[in-house]
Order: structure tokens, then C-alpha cells, then sequence
């Protein structure tokens, strides 16, 4: 672990392609499942169900995968190219461990690996545990350049856990009840567009299929790129459509726009999605919108640092001191669900792991509900905008270095030391170093530097009274960051 470069994120590991030999992932996937069977969190039927996204990288991984479970005397179930909360849940529901292949938003020459027992997505106590492990590799089975000498150990297919995936939706929400409503799905590499477009066409939508690409695409919920920008405009305009939807690479990421293509952030969508479904405690991270509090649709919210395994935890320890229905979602975009949500009759089971699919459905009907198209949806909010930019191929240490720089001393010579770099016209009054650097000036404008958990990435939040402020906070703090990190 400490030599390949493959190493534990926010979410699972990751790293380039070329360290993640087959005998890298075979150790991780390894030391996975001896970490279960010593804290006895493997049940009797000794399967591990495997999944996939569509980047060029994943059948390898997925065959090492494989090779890993049989080695050690488990089951592997080959569930196929399925989203990441596909998989996940079907894990919960057969009670088996579950591991995905994906990099979610990474580029193509990298890629991840995540996992899950048959309780639920592993956290932050559960990755120590594994880092712990004592792995044997055994050398016959790779070639000199640590390859597998055979390719074939993953199974044929099984269509079940993508099955159970949609049949949760289409059993949760009332029959028809996005008839007459007309979805752009951009579908791009997306392990999810088969099934969305599955989903939504069964609840009565029209679906238009838009920039499906057979080699992979790095889109990042978090950070929007200015062509697909450009692209919800243009398709909004000409296929006169109430809303865009599309998920990063393994759809656990949703993105969604108004009629007009404006995507809208995650933190916002969050928001939305936890009034539809009558949400009594969320918990967030740190850097999501104020609007949550501002708000005041749920009884209590709960910041945690960034990444699902915190929100995952706050989400456990919250459900265990109420009987309220508890939800966590973060910036950007994916949507977890700690306990059972009822409606009129109908049971939507827990999904303590981030998904893209709810968030979409529960918009538009929330909007629809209403009377309303989704801009108007949210003008309903209060009027708090964030924007995000990041620094690429940065280091986290230096990242960390400089963020330690910044703080130093007393809060006052703090506070004057955030002011002389990063006040463009206001006064910090407060930070908070729950998640790296987040600070609080008197126009209630918001700065939040972070190191990436997942990436080489330095990334810069920022939250005010309008997006054009938003906007140009964002792009001063940039400016000054890239100056002072030269």
C-alpha cells in the first residue's frame, strides 16, 4: 500500500492505472476480506458480489477481483457493469460482501476500488482494519511483470442486483408519475444510463438519449466542465426538455438541470430531494450550502468532514439516538439514506451509500407537485449560491503545508493572516478546520480551501449572496492561490 501508490481516498482507493496491477488489487481485495472474516462480518454463503463501470481499465480489475475472492475460498458473483449503489444495495439485500471497480469522476488512466460488507459501505475504523492485514500473495499466479496468467476468472454475468436497482424505484414511486415530463439523459460513459433511462421511461417519462460516448469521459459532479456546461444550454434549447440528467462515471453522482440546462449543485439538489422525501435530520458536510440551515424544512442538521464515510457515521450515530427518518447528502450530488422512508403505503429501503437516482425523481416531483418548473423550484429557497474550482495535479501534502501556513499562532493573528491573502473587501471573522480551511467573513461570504481526498487536487469553495459573487470571490481566491503556491 505504501509503495504502489494506490492507496485509500474519501471513498475506497484509487490510483493511475499502472500501479493498480493485478497484484496490487488482488492484495487490497485480500486484505478486504481477511479483515471480515477476523472481525466476523462475512455470513455463511461465502459469495462477494463484483461490479464494474465502462472505463477501459475495469474488466482487468474486476478479473483480479476475482482471482483474489477465489483464492482465499469465496464465491465471486460477477454483477456486470451496474452502478455503484446497484451493488451496493443488492449487497445489503443478500447479506454478502460486495466490491465495486470504479474512479468515479478520475480520468481514464487511473481507476478505484470501493467496498462494502454485507452491512454497508466500510468506514474510516474499517480502513484502518484492512491497512493492518498481513496479505500472502501467491506467485504463481502473476507473470514477472505482476499480471494474472489467466484472464477468466470472473463468472458470466448475473442481471439480478441491476434488476432489484430499478425495481426499487419503480415499486417506491407511484405508477405513471412522471407521465408527460421530457428528460434529456446525458448518458455519456455513465455506468448508470441503461438503467436510468429504465427507470424513468417506466414512471412515464420521455427520455431523449444525449452524448452517449463509447470511450470514457471524466465527468465531475463537483466540478462541471465548461462544455458540458455548454452542452445542457444547447440540448435544453433545442429539444425544449424539462430537465437534464446525467450521474458521474459509476452513478452514484447524479446531476440534474432546470428547463433551461443550468445544472443545479449538488448541495442544492440535496436539499430538494430530502423535502420530497420528508427528511427529519440531515447530515452534510462542511462545505455544503448554508441554505440546509437557512431553510428550515428539517429539524436538524448535522456537519460532518467531507467524504461519505463521515457523513455515513454522523448518519448511524444520529439514527441511533432518534426514531426520526435520517438522510445524508453531500456537495456534490450523491444522496445517502440511513433509514426506511414510507409513503402512502410504499416502503423506499434504506441506502447508506451515496446515489444518483433518487435525486432527479424526487425533483421533478417535488416540482411537479407544485406547480412548478424547477428554476421556479428553487427561487423558493433562500438565495444562497456556491461555486467550485480546483487546482489540478497538485499534492495534497503541499496543499496540507499551505492551509497550516495560513493558521498559525493566536485566532487573531490568524484571522489577520487570512485577511492579508484572501479578503477581497470584507472581514474574516471566523474559521473552521473541520475539513481543511473554512472561513466566514462578515458578509456572511464563505471561503473553503481543501485538499482533495481522492486526487492530486487542490480545490477552492466558495458561498455568497448571488451567483456572480459566488463566481467572482471563487475566481479571486484562484487567482491568489495559484500566485502563492508557485
Amino acid at each position: 500500500m505504501n509503495s504502489s501508490g494506490v492507496q485509500f481516498g474519501t471513498s475506497g482507493v484509487r490510483g493511475l492505472v499502472t500501479d493498480m496491477t493485478d497484484v496490487v488489487c488482488f492484495a487490497y481485495v485480500a486484505a478486504f476480506l481477511q479483515y471480515l472474516t477476523e472481525n466476523k462480518l462475512l455470513f455463511q454463503s461465502g459469495k462477494v458480489g463484483i461490479a464494474g463501470d465502462l472505463r477501459s481499465s475495469t474488466p482487468r480489475v474486476m478479473n483480479a477481483v476475482a482471482a483474489a475472492c477465489k483464492s482465499l475460498g469465496f464465491q465471486p458473483i460477477n454483477y456486470g457493469n451496474i452502478p455503484s449503489p446497484a451493488i451496493a444495495l443488492y449487497g445489503l439485500y443478500q447479506e454478502i460482501p460486495t466490491i465495486m471497480v470504479t474512479g468515479s469522476h478520475i480520468p481514464d488512466d487511473r481507476n478505484g476500488i470501493k467496498f462494502n460488507s454485507p452491512l454497508g459501505e466500510i468506514l474510516k475504523a474499517d480502513e484502518e482494519g484492512v491497512k493492518l492485514q498481513q496479505v500472502t500473495v501467491p506467485s504463481d499466479l502473476f507473470n514477472d511483470c505482476d499480471q494474472l496468467h489467466h484472464k477468466k476468472y470472473l463468472p458470466e454475468m448475473d442481471k439480478s442486483a441491476r434488476t432489484h436497482y430499478i425495481q426499487r424505484f419503480i415499486r417506491f414511486f407511484p405508477k405513471q408519475c412522471i407521465q408527460g415530463i421530457k428528460i434529456g439523459l446525458y448518458e455519456h460513459s455513465s455506468v448508470s444510463r441503461d438503467c436510468f433511462k429504465e427507470i424513468f421511461e417506466a414512471l412515464g417519462a420521455e427520455v431523449i438519449s444525449l452524448g452517449r460516448s463509447d470511450t470514457f469521459i471524466a465527468v465531475d459532479t463537483e466540478a462541471i466542465r465548461v462544455e458540458d456546461v455548454e452542452l445542457a444550454k444547447q440540448w435544453s434549447a433545442i429539444y425544449n426538455v424539462d430537465c437534464i440528467v446525467s450521474t458521474d462515471g459509476d452513478g452514484d453522482r447524479p446531476l440534474i438541470s432546470d428547463e433551461t440546462g443550468k445544472w443545479l449543485r449538488g448541495d442544492i439538489a440535496g436539499v430538494l430531494c430530502a423535502q420530497y422525501l420528508d427528511a427529519e435530520i440531515v447530515i452534510t458536510p462542511v462545505s455544503s450550502n448554508t441554505l440546509v440551515e437557512k431553510a428550515c424544512f428539517f429539524n436538524d442538521v448535522i456537519r460532518t468532514k467531507i467524504g461519505s464515510p463521515y457523513v455515513i457515521e454522523a448518519m448511524q450515530e444520529a439514527a441511533r439516538l432518534s426514531e426520526k427518518a435520517v438522510i445524508g447528502y453531500e456537495a456534490n450530488g450523491g444522496f445517502l439514506q440511513q433509514t426506511d422512508i414510507k409513503q402512502e403505503g410504499r416502503l423506499l429501503s434504506a441506502l447508506p451509500t451515496r446515489d444518483a437516482a433518487i435525486v432527479p425523481l424526487t425533483i421533478i416531483l417535488l416540482a411537479k407537485r407544485q406547480g412548478l418548473l424547477i428554476s421556479q423550484l428553487l427561487n423558493e429557497l433562500p438565495q444562497r449560491y456556491t461555486f467550485s474550482d480546483r487546482i489540478k495535479n497538485f499534492p495534497s501534502n503541499l496543499s496540507k503545508q499551505f492551509i497550516a501556513k495560513l493558521v498559525t499562532g493566536s485566532l487573531e493573528a490568524s484571522l489577520n493572516n487570512i485577511k492579508l491573502h484572501f479578503s477581497d473587501g470584507a472581514n474574516p471573522i471566523s474559521f473552521d478546520e473541520t475539513d481543511g480551511l473554512r472561513i466566514t467573513f462578515d458578509t456572511q461570504d464563505i471561503v473553503h480551501l481543501r485538499p482533495s481526498g481522492n486526487a492530486p487536487e487542490f480545490r477552492c469553495y466558495t458561498e455568497a449572496g448571488s451567483q456572480e459573487k459566488a463566481k467572482s470571490l471563487n475566481n479571486y481566491c484562484m487567482t491568489v492561490l495559484i500566485s502563492l503556491l508557485k
